[in-house]
């Protein structure tokens, strides 16, 4: 749960990042963000850790179960970053549409990884360029081989992509019902993911 997907917003509540749970309980109870509910009420970490867990939505410590927030607003940050694209797994699945990039399936995300198209061992670099999403067996078909020597065929060739950070967050599949009406503005139909969701 601690590495679960939590919306950040900045103080005008427009969607800025996502980041982990973890974080956010960090920002929360550092004061510099507060926890946003379906109703837009915000509350600081005493006030959330009172609160009833939900069930499968809590972090367990010696006082009982938190409940895991899925958005946080900061309290002073009013600005929307404009930001180099980080280069990071994350970032890479959601250019191929956590697709695989040999055999064209969207299997669950813990079946999907990394590959190389031109193998390190063979020069080829971590770049947006010769990286893609492939899913387990597609990767342990190609090893160690480039596609032509392994006998399978990009679906499309990689490349950096040219998002900005709302861009970016309208095209994940890492939502939560909460975090709707905050991308509505960058929304583009793409499905939600309900709390819970092993796809989160």
């Amino acid at each position: 749960m601690l590495n679960s997907s939590v919306l950040v917003l900045n103080r005008s509540y427009l969607p800025i990042h996502v980041t982990s749970a973890r974080r956010a309980f960090s920002l929360v109870y550092q004061d510099i963000a507060r926890v946003v509910d379906e109703q837009y009420q915000t509350f600081d970490f005493d006030a959330w850790r009172r609160l009833p867990s939900e069930r499968g939505e809590g972090v367990g410590t010696s006082d009982g179960a938190i409940r895991v927030p899925r958005v946080i607003v900061l309290t002073r940050f009013d600005r929307v970053p404009r930001r180099h694209l980080r280069y990071s797994r994350l970032n890479i699945f959601t250019r191929d549409k956590f697709t695989c990039q040999y055999c064209g399936i969207r299997p669950h995300r813990s079946r999907l990884n990394i590959d190389h198209v031109v193998p390190r061992s063979l020069g080829g670099k971590t770049t947006w360029e010769n990286v893609v999403c492939s899913c387990v067996d597609c990767n342990r078909r190609k090893g160690g081989r480039t596609p032509e020597q392994a006998r399978l065929r990009l679906q499309r060739r990689p490349a950096r992509p040219r998002w900005t950070p709302l861009a970016n967050l309208a095209g994940s599949n890492l939502r939560f019902e909460q975090w709707r009406p905050f991308l509505h503005v960058v929304s583009g139909g793409q499905r939600y993911a309900e709390p819970g969701d092993a796809a989160c």
